[in-house]
């Protein structure tokens, strides 16, 4: 599998920023969550980001908890999530995040969560309720079986801490782009620019917007600002939920979206 290292490296080289895109696995159902998961990848997506069902998705807005609610109901489950992953690996080997709460990780026993991850082939963990005061609980973990670190900021976190998150983060910097929960949104908040150009000042890492990104001006205003990433989630799940009847019509307007906003990050 390719590393998040290799990914932006290569990406930079062509003059092109990331385009990570999100699903929650098993929306609408197992089977169509995986048919559209590698549509993704057709699309020219560089990385992904997989939610693991989960009944009470704290950072997310009403699309993304609908999408949990699909899931859970069609009986996703932490062992199906692992074995969705694996049988996504023999279609593409970018790189792929799980972005998850503690309380799957903690049921599960820390342990074999992180070594049944390294199995799967996953990259990296992003826990959504866990600050970086508390990775300690995971970090021997991550080292041990291998995996990147990414961690969260958002346009209230203190240059300090944004330096400490930084300098813990291996895969890239994971940049909240407003304040609240997940969602699609028609405008780019300015402090969401200043944020990003405000991060670029105090890392190198590789960094990534999230929440709200859902037009392909939003993607060049975020690379043109400083980012090398942006990540593409509820925009995604809302074509999910509005299709629900037709498959085969939402898995091409998946397909059209994403090479939308794949195209946006070129020639930056």
């Amino acid at each position: 599998m390719k590393t998040y290292k290799e990914t932006f490296e290569k990406l930079k080289n062509k003059n092109e920023g990331a385009l990570a895109a999100f699903t929650v696995i098993g929306d609408p159902d197992y089977k169509t969550s995986l048919e559209i998961t590698k549509k993704i990848v057709d699309a020219g997506a560089d990385m992904l980001e997989l939610g693991m069902p989960f009944s009470d998705p704290i950072a997310d807005g009403p699309t993304i908890q609908a999408a949990n609610i699909r899931a859970l109901g069609s009986g996703m489950s932490t062992d199906k999530a692992f074995d969705f992953v694996k049988e996504l690996r023999k279609y593409t080997n970018i790189p792929i995040g799980f972005l998850c709460y503690y309380n799957l990780i903690y049921q599960r026993s820390v342990s074999k969560f992180y070594s049944d991850a390294k199995y799967a082939e996953i990259n990296s963990i992003l826990i959504a309720d866990m600050p970086i005061e508390e990775h300690n609980e995971v970090l021997p973990h991550l080292h041990e079986n291998n995996m990147d670190i990414v961690l969260m900021v958002t346009p209230i976190t203190s240059d300090e801490r944004i330096n400490k998150i930084a300098k813990a983060s291996t895969g890239f910097v994971y940049a909240v782009s407003r304040l609240g929960v997940t969602g699609v949104k028609s405008n780019l908040e300015e402090s969401a620019m200043i944020m990003v150009k405000r991060i670029r000042k105090l890392t190198t890492k590789p960094l990534c917007v999230g929440f709200g990104i859902s037009k392909p001006e939003h993607v060049k205003a975020m690379i043109n600002a400083g980012a090398d990433g942006v990540i593409v989630g509820s925009a995604i799940v809302e074509l999910i939920a509005k299709n629900l009847d037709n498959k085969d019509k939402m898995i091409d307007m998946i397909y059209n979206y994403v090479k939308e906003m794949k195209s946006a990050t070129m020639g930056q």
